[in-house]
């Protein structure tokens, strides 16, 4: 099994703001909203709040609106949204999840929740962040 770090999420008020700063001052890439389609948000699943994403070529960004009810409206214990997260990938989601498991290391299993081509869990850290572990289940575009 394979563990390779792939973005930081941070959440803001103003996703555009945040984004033009990262763009504009630091002079990280925009990653067009396309490259990441998402599963329609309903009353009691998802998240439709505003996301955008930068990179420096190698490392992601993602940018998304604060949204403090998405753990309660999934039936979730962790929110990704609530102060932003770290993520990595892996080529073995049911291992690492069977590694947590072992570790007595509860997990918030959001599958393909939040990403078509993701099956992301979310956990944390001895300090209360919040880390995402996620594989890709289909080749994106």
């Amino acid at each position: 099994m394979t563990l390779t770090f792939h973005h930081i999420n941070f959440v803001s008020h103003d996703v555009d703001k945040l984004h033009d700063f990262y763009t504009r001052i630091l002079g990280l890439d925009d990653i067009p909203i396309s490259q990441f389609p998402r599963p329609p948000e309903t009353d009691d699943t998802g998240y439709g709040g505003h996301i955008r994403f930068a990179t420096d070529g190698a490392m992601q960004m993602h940018l998304a609106e604060r949204d403090l009810n998405v753990a309660h409206k999934n039936g979730r214990h962790i929110n990704p949204v609530e102060r932003g997260h770290i993520a990595f990938r892996t080529d073995d989601i049911q291992g690492f999840m069977a590694d947590l498991d072992a570790q007595g290391i509860t997990y918030a299993d959001y599958g393909t929740t939040f990403a078509k081509e993701w099956y992301q869990i979310f956990f944390h850290d001895p300090e209360g962040n919040i880390i995402e572990v996620h594989q890709q289940v289909t080749e994106t575009k």
